[in-house]
């Protein structure tokens, strides 16, 4: 990815961070997913909401320039020759639409954590604006950047399982297995504002991991949802926010899924896994043994298909560094979704069009379809019946 980039720009991808310093669990993950592939530079951020802490976590992570606040950087960078390029975004949901509108009005690429926004209208916003723009918007659904999820993908499309007939997947965590906001003294900053409606949206269980689910089951199959049943709320007695979401879902093509999210599942650790099956036969797929896909058929036994293999698919094994038997899990699949937007970046600043397979890393308006997934869930939920996902 570093040759595809710099064969187009002559150089790296200069990029900004908004937030991720300090005590942030994404924040580390993001700038080290940057810098996997050797496709940007990081020459300036703006860390913090706090100017004062904004300046002191900037000089500690040894940034070229740091900023006290979001204006000042994006006015002190047009300046420079070697101002950045883009920006990304690891600030809190409530923050993301409003850093995101200054970046591309200011004509800046972006890389935004998920979800979006807290809301669909704002995120139809973002989507219309960077397309007006003609802007790069990429969002981190980093489970996308697996490469056997990428392989599954392609089994999909190429007909390999024959019509689809069933989808599932679920994503299971033990954070709010206990009650944690009887000690909110006790609480780390980020579970606190994940917490609160007003800062991590009005279902924090569906917009923390349930955008995911729904991002991968939409990636790999490659049909949306169209409608739910969906029972969203609290597993754990007493709690105000949701924790907890079981979802009947009809895709297109009339292929029949599920989705269960949880973050009260005490003991799990990240438990994420997809299934898929047609009339051909299935796939299994889980992120403990992520660099593995199991492909199933009648009467036959298994096949494991592993990740590096040169008889996977390219969108597969390009998505690979090291042979098969080295492991690679989280952070080269987040560096993935950095990589392919640097690539879309670099496309675009050069005039290119863009590469196709790059051109698949899910965007704003991937983000908004998320959003409009929690709406119709949380109707669902209200209505107790069938509630149709309003269509993008």
């Amino acid at each position: 990815m570093h040759a595809a980039v710099t064969g187009l720009l002559g150089r790296r991808v200069r990029l900004g961070l908004v937030g991720g310093g300090g005590a942030s669990l994404i924040g580390p993950v993001h700038r080290v997913a940057a810098r996997f592939d050797d496709c940007f530079e990081i020459v300036a951020g703006m860390l913090s909401s706090k100017p004062e802490k904004a300046l002191a976590e900037a000089q500690a992570l040894g940034l070229p320039r740091g900023y006290a606040d979001m204006a000042t950087m994006l006015a002190e960078e047009a300046k420079r020759p070697d101002g950045i390029d883009a920006v990304a975004i690891m600030t809190p949901n409530d923050s993301h639409e409003h850093h995101a509108e200054m970046a591309l009005a200011a004509g800046l690429d972006v890389i935004c954590d998920k979800p979006l926004t807290n809301d669909l209208p704002s995120a139809l916003k973002l989507v219309e604006n960077a397309r007006s723009r003609g802007l790069v918007f990429c969002l981190t659904h980093n489970y996308s950047g697996y490469p056997m999820i990428r392989e599954a993908r392609c089994a999909v499309a190429e007909n390999e399982l024959g019509p689809l007939r069933v989808a599932t997947v679920s994503y299971v965590q033990g954070s709010l297995g206990t009650r944690v906001e009887d000690k909110p003294e006790a609480m780390l900053e980020r579970t606190r504002w994940r917490l609160d409606p007003a800062r991590g949206g009005l279902s924090h269980v569906m917009g923390d991991i349930g955008t995911h689910a729904h991002q991968l089951l939409s990636f790999v199959t490659g049909r949306k949802v169209e409608a739910v049943l969906a029972d969203v709320g609290a597993a754990m007695p007493g709690r105000e926010t949701h924790d907890t979401a079981s979802v009947i879902l009809r895709l297109e093509g009339g292929v029949r899924g599920m989705m269960f999210a949880t973050k009260a599942a005490t003991g799990a650790e990240n438990a994420m896994s997809l299934e898929v099956y047609g009339e051909a036969g299935g796939l299994h797929w889980a992120q403990v043994a992520a660099n593995e896909l199991r492909v199933m058929r009648n009467a036959r036994p298994a096949e494991i298909r592993t990740r590096g293999l040169p008889t996977l698919h390219e969108y597969s094994r390009r998505a690979a560094r090291i042979p098969p038997g080295h492991p690679e899990a989280f952070f080269e699949a987040f560096a993935n979704i950095y990589s392919d937007f640097a690539v879309l970046v670099a496309a675009r600043r050069a005039g290119k069009a863009p590469d196709p397979f790059a051109a698949l890393a899910p965007t704003a308006a991937d983000g908004a379809e998320g959003l409009a997934f929690i709406d119709a869930c949380l109707e669902s939920t209200a209505s107790g019946t069938w509630a149709k996902v309003r269509q993008l």
